[in-house]
Order: structure tokens, then C-alpha cells, then sequence
């Protein structure tokens, strides 16, 4: 299973980034190889209209099975995710990325049901 963060940084002691369109970075944890990998995100941060959008074409590139982010996606950026298969956990602000996958594992994160 693939699972992917938005986070300030790149390492598991990095903040996850509340923001879905405008993180900084994607990390990718794949829970077979416990392996990670960083896609940088920074070239949308000053983007005027769809950093969401493009942020979502990264994802479908990455075609992680699983998202943990801070507030979720906005509504343009949740349409261009409905054509990935995968399940979005929302609420992780204030966690490291290490914190976040712990709770996630244990149930503790919200699911995002509707997109």
C-alpha cells in the first residue's frame, strides 16, 4: 500500500502541511518496500488559481492508495480527484508525518467520504 502526505518537509519528523494545493511537498510511503519518496510541490506555492488542480495531477502520477492531509482538498482540486481510487484522511494538522501515519493505522483520522 502507497500512502501519501502533504508535508513542510521531507523526513518523517516533517509538519504535515495543512494545505492540499499548496503543500510544499508530497511524501510517499510505501508500506511493502518501507520506502520514501519526496515529490517537491514548491513551484505552485505562489500560483494565483490552480495549485490545487495540479496537485492533484501529481497524485495521479504517484497513484497512492491512501491521502493524509491537513484540510483536504478544495472543490476544483476534489473533482480532478475523483478519477484516482484512493482514500483521503483529513484533520492531521498540528502532526508530524510520523504522528499522522500512527494514527492513521490506528483509526484515529477522519475520513473524507465525499468528493
Amino acid at each position: 500500500m502507497k500512502i501519501a502526505f502533504t508535508s513542510t518537509g521531507t523526513t518523517w519528523d516533517s509538519m504535515i502541511d495543512p494545505r492540499f494545493g499548496r503543500t510544499e511537498n508530497i511524501l510517499v510511503y510505501n508500506e511493502e518496500s518501507q520506502e520514501m519518496t519526496v515529490m517537491t510541490n514548491g513551484e505552485v506555492k505562489d500560483e494565483a488559481h490552480g495549485a490545487g488542480t495540479a496537485t492533484a495531477e501529481k497524485l495521479y502520477i504517484l497513484k497512492p492508495d491512501v491521502l493524509i492531509t491537513g484540510n483536504g482538498p478544495g472543490e476544483t482540486a476534489a473533482k480532478a480527484l475523483k478519477n484516482i481510487n484512493m482514500k483521503i484522511y483529513v484533520d492531521a494538522h498540528d502532526m508530524t508525518v510520523s504522528q499522522a501515519y500512527s494514527n492513521y493505522k490506528s483509526g484515529k483520522l477522519k475520513e473524507l467520504l465525499q468528493l
